[in-house]
């Protein structure tokens, strides 16, 4: 039996193993991925099958052997079978194995172009969102803002609930006739809270509001943020202001600068006793150091200056509407510090003009005008006349129309640039009108060149009054408050503007010995004394003309005293004296006081060495000769400027003293020829007996004539010639 098992065993062995591999490698090919190779394990479980296939077939009888061959056939039957579906199977695993591994590879190539793309796409992605972090954190910081600021909108709100209650804002004049609020109590409470509340909330949350600074300009000094009550209140006035001068609207017009200044200062008017009754208590108890009107006027200056700022450049090319704008700027400024009371420490809105475009623009509009104007008034028809001439408690100084009108101008100019709050626009200004005041000069100076060939007539002396007149203007400037505060700003700074000053001129003006004008003073000084010399000339030419006749007297001729009954004039001498009389009365009616009194002591100065030089030493006398001029000199010549002051012959002192020697009786004469004959001849020599030639002149009342000059009046003397 043992055998037969191991010969049943071997034969079925190949078979079974072949069939079992064919099975096996059917079911395998028909799938898509490789086989794998059998563990042991399986292939102890196979031959355990095959085994147990055998001993089902035959069992363990010997007799069952018969079964081997119908077992045998039966099984190389399957075997055939299954050899001729594993030969069919062969031939199509190739081409599916191929196509499976085409398809593989297009896979592979699409997933790596996938891999590829999506590689670059999340590169991009991820800079993309790194640089889209900082927007979302913007936004994200924005955002909260916002619903910070839409959490505090219904308490705003409530705010301006509450100040609605008190008729705010005050459009128009708040009336009397208005009844309080049933409330009173209860809304005067509610706003001093909100007030407190406001000013704590102010340090410690910056975005309740925006706190908008106001616009830098040359000279504007940096001033604290609003107070966050002020700003809140000043919400309705701004939308109101920006309603009605933005925009299209008709009252924003270019050309009415006006309308919207005026509105500022109407609602600052309208607001002050509201402020002051209301607002202000409740910050003092608040101890806030605030001034409620102050710093509501700073507020609606704000929109003031960010309008004006706006506007200004499109008016620098219109010279009309730029000196309108500036004109409303001006009164703006002077009707917000004087009405109102605006501290000076803060800006206004002049500031706005500083910037250097408009700044200069400005002055150039200034010049141009100036210029204009003074051309209009040299050519008018009445320029050298005085409006004053008929009133002589107002013609002191006489000036003609054109120059007080020209000083009034510079004054206009001052007024303008007075507010100015940098003191280098003002001193630019400053050079602005002494360039005017030197221009002006030259067109007196021209005219007066016209006029040189009749100085005597009115128009001649008009423009010595103008000349006058200017400058004594420029002289009261000089020690005036204002200009002696801008003098010590030029000491600083006035190089820049005024140009270099020497070392000599700053200590001067420094130490006020100078003033700013002292250039052109000195230069008016000029014109007017050479003007004055023109007209003494001319007056002096005439009254030689006249006078000589009278120079050529018989002098030494004349009867004494004793043989005439009453001394008269000399004949001779009345052409010259009314020559005199009538100058000095028409130049007394012409020029002003100041320039007359120059005038006639002038005038006084010259006829003195005219009388002496041409008429006392080119003659002799005799004792009526001396009697006589004696007579004409003290009782007709000097009483005519007696007039003018107490003692004229004070003018006359070459004349009055060669009278005293003249008159002297023959001893004293002879003995003052002694003395100063016996000074030369000692002279060199120290005589303490022998008084001196001064002192013995001296005691004759002779102070002006030096000794020689003595001598010769002594010779002119015929009686005294023959002793």
């Amino acid at each position: 039996a043992k055998s037969t098992d191991d010969v049943l065993s071997n034969m079925a062995a190949p078979m079974m193993e072949h069939n079992n591999h064919s099975s096996n490698a059917l079911s395998h090919l028909e799938r898509t991925d490789c086989v794998k190779p059998e563990s042991p394990s399986e292939d102890e479980n196979f031959t355990d099958d095959v085994v147990g296939l055998v001993q089902k077939e035959i069992g363990g009888d010997l007799k069952s052997l018969k079964k081997v061959s119908g077992l045998l056939e039966k099984l190389t039957l399957e075997n055939k079978q299954l050899e001729e579906q594993v030969l069919t199977v062969s031939s199509s695993v190739p081409l599916r194995v191929s196509a499976a591994l085409s398809t593989a590879e297009e896979s592979r190539v699409k997933l790596e172009s996938l891999l590829e793309k999506e590689r670059v796409l999340s590169n991009t992605l991820q800079q993309h969102l790194q640089g889209a972090q900082v927007w979302a954190d913007s936004i994200g910081q924005v955002l909260g803002q916002l619903d910070t600021l839409e959490r505090h909108m219904k308490y705003l709100q409530y705010i301006l609930e509450v100040l609605t209650q008190f008729h705010w804002p005050f459009i128009s004049p708040p009336t009397q006739t208005l009844s309080p609020p049933a409330n009173a109590q209860e809304l005067n409470s509610q706003l001093e809270l909100l007030v407190s509340q406001l000013l704590s909330l102010q340090t410690s949350d910056d975005l309740i509001s925006e706190k908008k600074e106001i616009l830098s300009r040359p000279g504007q000094s940096q001033t604290p943020p609003l107070s966050l009550p002020i700003q809140i209140m000043l919400l309705p006035l701004s939308k109101r202001f920006r309603y009605h001068f933005t925009g299209n609207r008709q009252t924003n017009n270019l050309s009415k600068p006006e309308w919207y200044l005026t509105q500022v200062l109407i609602w600052m008017g309208n607001s002050s006793n509201f402020m002051d009754e209301k607002i202000q208590p409740t910050l003092d108890r608040a101890r806030a150091k605030v001034n409620a009107r102050v710093e509501l006027c700073r507020g609606l200056l704000t929109l003031a200056q960010e309008k004006l700022a706006h506007d200004t450049p499109r008016l620098l090319y219109d010279d009309a509407l730029f000196c309108h704008l500036v004109d409303e700027v001006l009164q703006f400024e002077k009707e917000l510090r004087s009405t109102h009371s605006y501290p000076r420490a803060y800006p206004g809105i002049l500031h706005i003009l500083l910037e250097e475009t408009v700044f200069q623009k400005w002055l150039s509009v200034e010049r141009k005008m100036a210029v204009e104007k003074v051309d209009t008034m040299l050519s008018a028809e009445g320029a050298w006349s005085s409006q004053y001439k008929d009133i002589t408690d107002m013609d002191e100084l006489k000036a003609p129309d054109c120059a007080e009108t020209f000083m009034t101008l510079l004054l206009v100019i001052t007024e303008r640039y007075r507010s100015l709050p940098c003191p280098r626009a003002q001193l630019s200004f400053l050079a602005l009108q002494k360039e005017l005041v030197d221009d002006f000069r030259i067109r007196l100076t021209q005219v007066m060149k016209e006029e040189s060939r009749q100085p005597l007539s009115p128009r001649y002396c008009a423009i010595l009054n103008a000349a006058n007149y200017i400058s004594t203007v420029l002289s009261d400037w000089g020690d005036n408050v204002f200009f002696l505060q801008l003098q010590q700003a030029a000491v600083s700074v006035g190089e820049e503007i005024l140009g270099p000053l020497g070392a000599t001129e700053t200590g001067r003006l420094a130490s006020l010995e100078e003033s700013l004008f002292e250039a052109l003073l000195a230069l008016l000084e000029r014109l007017r004394g050479d003007m004055l010399g023109r007209l003494l000339d001319a007056v002096m030419r005439d009254v030689k003309e006249k006078a000589q006749p009278y120079c050529k007297d018989r002098w030494i001729s004349l009867p004494s005293q004793s043989d005439q009954a009453t001394m008269s004039l000399s004949s001779s001498a009345c052409p010259m004296m009314l020559c005199l009389r009538d100058h000095l009365l028409q130049l007394q009616q012409m020029l002003c006081l100041p320039l007359f009194q120059m005038f006639w002591q002038g005038l006084a100065e010259r006829l003195d060495n005219f009388i002496y030089e041409d008429l006392i030493l080119y003659n002799h006398f005799n004792e009526g000769g001396v009697a006589q001029l004696q007579y004409d000199m003290t009782r007709n010549l000097f009483p005519l400027f007696r007039h003018y002051c107490k003692r004229p012959e004070n003018f006359f002192k070459h004349v009055k003293e060669a009278c005293i020697i003249l008159t002297l009786k023959v001893g004293p004469a002879l003995l003052l020829c002694d003395v100063l004959k016996q000074s030369e001849e000692d002279e060199g020599i120290l005589n303490h007996q022998q008084p001196s030639p001064e002192s013995a002149l001296n005691e004759l009342g002779v102070y002006k004539l030096a000794p020689s000059d003595v001598q010769i009046l002594l010779k002119l003397r015929s009686a005294w010639l023959k002793q």
